[in-house]
């Protein structure tokens, strides 16, 4: 911390001067060339004498300060190119939470069934509907719904499936194609 008195040099300019006031973070001090300036706590350091100033320099771990004076890189990301003629897929969620307020009382038997008869009665409504995809999103787990899953899509002649786009859904969806017949 700073005192009264204090010999100082600002970080990143050529400035130095002896400390006036200390307020919180915020320190005036008084320039060589007698001006008054104001500076937070992380852009001062302490100077023992002005010849000396390569010895205090020395003493900085400089990896330290420009780490805190570098700016964050912003994460870029790559964004899903879309058609704009392109409707997004209606999504299914299938985790049991989902479907039911409570599963409390419900064996693995029972909640595998209710989320099997949910993917069957969606694939029928689209299907009907002449819906061409669905997603559903079935998570990663143990794998046990996935391949309930693709059992039950093997069923259909006129269904294609495939793992859901990985940059949205990641390993935890399945993306279903309706192959629509001219009738």
């Amino acid at each position: 911390m700073f005192n009264k008195g204090d010999k100082v040099s600002v970080l990143d300019e050529a400035i130095n001067g002896v400390v006036v006031l200390v307020k919180d973070k915020e320190v005036t001090i008084e320039t060589e060339d007698g001006f008054m300036m104001t500076f937070f706590v992380n852009e001062l350091i302490k100077v023992n004498d002005s010849s000396n100033l390569m010895d205090s320099i020395k003493r900085i771990n400089v990896g330290e300060v420009a780490k805190e004076k570098e700016i964050p890189k912003a994460r870029s990301f790559i964004k899903e190119r879309k058609d704009k003629y392109e409707i997004s897929a209606p999504e299914f969620d299938l985790h049991i939470e989902k479907l039911v307020p409570n599963k409390r009382g419900m064996s693995n038997y029972d909640i595998l069934t209710l989320q099997s008869e949910t993917a069957k009665r969606h694939i029928e409504f689209a299907i009907r509907n002449r819906i061409p995809k669905i997603v559903f999103i079935h998570g990663v787990g143990e794998g046990i719904l996935k391949s309930e899953l693709d059992f039950l899509l093997g069923r259909y002649d006129n269904i294609a499936f495939q793992d859901a786009n990985y940059q949205k859904y990641g390993l935890g969806a399945t993306e279903v194609y309706i192959k629509q017949n001219s009738k």
